[in-house]
């Protein structure tokens, strides 16, 4: 456990959200690949970030921010990262959720509105998309697809 402790580190990551229509900050939790050269993989799903958890980051610190701050995506992990936000608030969003972890994937809630969920590069991506589709269409949530792997891609 004192060993994870030591390497894990908090990234910035700052961006302009399309979801949120504006400048936006996260910090995203990563292992140390490699200090001296930056390499950091990322330990959590990211609620806004165009990144998958598992992905191998640069990241330098940042004289500035006075963190260390995301640079670029060195290697993808195959991941993917939907964001789901709730439109009908007669459903429950844990109950979507759960859904979602019967096909494999974990997610993380924001608020009783807004979630995101990991799609494992192993996953079938066609039956959660159906699924995301369907409730869309039924005006139960909308959904953003930031960071597709080409696992994925359909």
């Amino acid at each position: 456990m004192m060993k994870e402790q030591k390497t894990s580190v908090k990234i910035l990551f700052r961006f302009f959200s399309a979801i949120l229509n504006e400048w936006t900050v996260e910090n995203l939790w990563a292992a140390t690949i490699n200090a001296e050269e930056g390499l950091y993989k990322l330990d959590n799903i990211p609620f806004y970030a165009s990144v998958s958890c598992g992905d191998i980051v640069l990241a330098e610190f940042d004289e500035t921010e006075n963190k260390l701050t995301y640079r670029e995506t060195i290697i993808h992990s195959g991941n993917s990262t939907i964001q789901v936000i709730l439109k009908d608030k007669s459903f429950v969003v844990n109950d979507i959720r759960e859904f979602f972890t019967s096909l494999g994937c974990e997610s993380e809630k924001f608020n009783d509105d807004y979630f995101v969920i990991e799609i494992p590069a192993a996953v079938d991506y066609t039956p959660i998309r159906e699924k995301l589709m369907e409730l869309e269409e039924n005006h139960i949530i909308t959904y953003a697809e930031p960071n597709l792997s080409k696992n994925h891609w359909y």
